[in-house]
């Protein structure tokens, strides 16, 4: 759902720039405010923007020559909160946009509002309504999650055709119908990836997860001393997702691309920065796919590990002192 250049129109990128800097700024502040060890760390958030950096790179099939991707930000919120998970999907997207050249750097905005704000906010949203008419617990809280990721999706779906269709990008009565339908099937993959990360999650580290979610929290005597056992635990994964698994994901185009392609949009797209050391999740010094691929996943991963990792340094310093 990356958002290309020529896409959006120039008030559309103000717009939604602006918003999603409105969303910075609150995620910046309220993040400040957490002080207990889970929320203070800056390993940890790093780690889990590896993995959806990584994640992202595995698009899955959805039938009709479409393929979609993980999202994350539904997922990230329900472990950290949406404040925290919105400072990872920055991490994230900004690398992606700048490194990778996938999704516009005039469009990071709206790509920020519709996967993070959208994705992650209005999600948590979502999540904490379902939570509102089910028993504490575990169980119902997996089931809230499924349902708010395949939400999150949905509803960064249909934000992402209201944009293109104020763009003048295409009709919205035309659009909007192929974004929520080819979208509703990618939120399934959704539902399904954050259900089984935050799963492992509620039974490997709970502590991790929010008071509200009812899941059992590690007793005095049990609760582990150290985050370094999640967080190797985590690279481990991003990197075995960039660097094996990558060079596998499906190469039919995602959600949005396809519905551009049948709607003949595809020439729009422009290519605004030209400076991305690694265009298309590729080495260009390397000839063989699979090799270019895992290996620019992999300086991939590193690279948003840095990024998230300097971002939540830079805060937990500032509300240590």
């Amino acid at each position: 759902m990356h958002i290309p250049d020529g896409f959006c129109s120039l008030p559309v990128c103000i717009g939604t720039a602006a918003l999603s800097l409105g969303a910075l700024g609150v995620s910046i502040s309220q993040t400040m405010k957490q002080s207990n060890t889970k929320k203070s760390s800056s390993i940890i958030p790093a780690t889990a923007a590896g993995v959806v950096f990584s994640a992202q790179m595995l698009n899955f099939p959805v039938g009709a020559g479409t393929s979609g991707h993980f999202l994350g930000a539904l997922a990230m919120a329900a472990i950290f909160g949406p404040c925290r998970a919105y400072l990872i999907m920055l991490a994230v997207l900004a690398v992606q946009a700048f490194a990778f050249a996938d999704g516009g750097i005039t469009a990071l905005g709206a790509n920020l509002f519709n996967m993070g704000v959208i994705g992650g906010f209005v999600g948590y949203g979502v999540l904490r309504g379902v939570m509102h008419f089910l028993p504490r617990g575990r169980k119902s809280y997996l089931t809230a999650v499924g349902i708010a990721s395949w939400s999150s999706v949905i509803l960064a779906s249909i934000a992402c055709s209201i944009e293109l269709a104020l763009s003048g990008t295409f009709q919205l009565s035309l659009a909007l119908p192929a974004m929520t339908g080819t979208h509703a099937l990618i939120g399934l993959g959704e539902a399904l990836i954050t259900c089984a990360i935050v799963g492992a999650v509620s039974y490997s580290r709970p502590d991790l997860l929010p008071d509200w979610s009812g899941v059992d929290k590690f007793t005095t005597t049990n609760k582990p001393s150290t985050v370094w056992p999640v967080a190797l635990i985590g690279l481990g994964l991003a990197f075995f997702m960039a660097a094996v698994l990558s060079p596998f994901a499906s190469s039919s185009p995602d959600g949005l691309e396809r519905v551009a392609e049948d709607m003949g949009i595809m020439d729009r797209v422009r290519e605004l920065w030209t400076m991305s050391p690694l265009p298309d999740y590729s080495v260009t010094s390397i000839s063989d796919s699979a090799i270019s691929t895992g290996i620019a996943g992999v300086l991939g991963v590193i690279i948003t590990l840095a990024v998230c990792y300097a971002i939540n340094k830079l805060i937990n310093i500032r509300f240590a002192n």
